[in-house]
Order: structure tokens, then sequence, then C-alpha cells
């Protein structure tokens, strides 16, 4: 685990989460630091776990989905690691977290419309064993 992240590694990181694939050179002459540098630094922020890995955000209304959907779940206790673990195999699910608060799992879900969204509902979520209700929220539009 990195012991210390100062205010460069700080801004390494926001850069790259800004754009991933952006050239170490570009963030050396921003930073005025050398690329070995910038390397450096990034490879000892990958290894000590700090990134974790590098991935892309798609829009999924110009992949066909039309229903982006948050849903609150709420399971009998000694089913919630099963249950989540079942969410998580879905094609449809996005991500999928255990939580505190109004509903024990919380996930996104990706529909092309809303009969696709209850069809899910209704014949694979809702039969999963022991959830007891599911709240979904949809996404009318993603500020940040």
């Amino acid at each position: 685990m990195v012991s210390y992240m100062d205010e460069r590694d700080k801004k390494i990181i926001k850069m790259l989460k800004e754009n991933a694939r952006r050239p170490f050179t570009d963030i050396a002459k921003e930073l005025g630091v050398t690329e070995t540098t910038i390397r450096k630094r990034v490879a000892e922020l990958e290894r000590s776990g700090v990134i974790k890995k590098y991935t892309i955000e798609v829009d999924p209304e110009k992949v066909g989905y039309k229903t982006i959907t948050i849903l609150g779940i709420d399971v009998e206790p000694k089913y919630l690691l099963e249950a989540a673990k079942k969410l998580a195999e879905l094609d449809e699910v996005r991500w999928v977290a255990t939580s505190t608060g109004d509903h024990m799992i919380m996930c996104e879900v990706w529909t092309h419309n809303g009969d696709e969204l209850m069809n899910l509902l209704s014949s694979k979520i809702g039969k999963i064993r022991g959830i007891t209700d599911v709240c979904p929220a949809i996404i009318l539009e993603k500020i940040k």
C-alpha cells in the first residue's frame, strides 16, 4: 500500500480518471516532471492497489439501452450474499453492492425498454431466493 500519497499522485489519479489513455508524456508536461517520474509513480499506484484497473465508460443509450434503473433490493438476511451473487450473474446487471440504509442490495440495470425491465424483474430478479422487495428507480438524466 502507498504509505503516503502526495498532491502529485492525486493529480495523476485525477488526470487518469478523466482519461485513462492520456499519454504519460502529457501528464509529465502538465506537472512539470519527467515521463519516467510519471511511469514510476503510476507503477507504484498500481502495485499498491490504489489504481485497481483501467476501464471505459459506455453511454448505454448509444448501444441501445434506453432504460437505466437503480434497484434497491430487500432480502432475507440469511440469503444476502447468495442473492447478491445471483444478481451479479445477470447480463443486464452492471454492478451490485451490498449496502446499509433503505435497502440491503443496490444494483444498476440496463434494459432496452420498460417492458424488458418489467420482464427482468418478474422472471429473473423476483425469483431469486430470499428477495422480498424490489424498488426500481429509473434514471432520467445522469449528471455526473
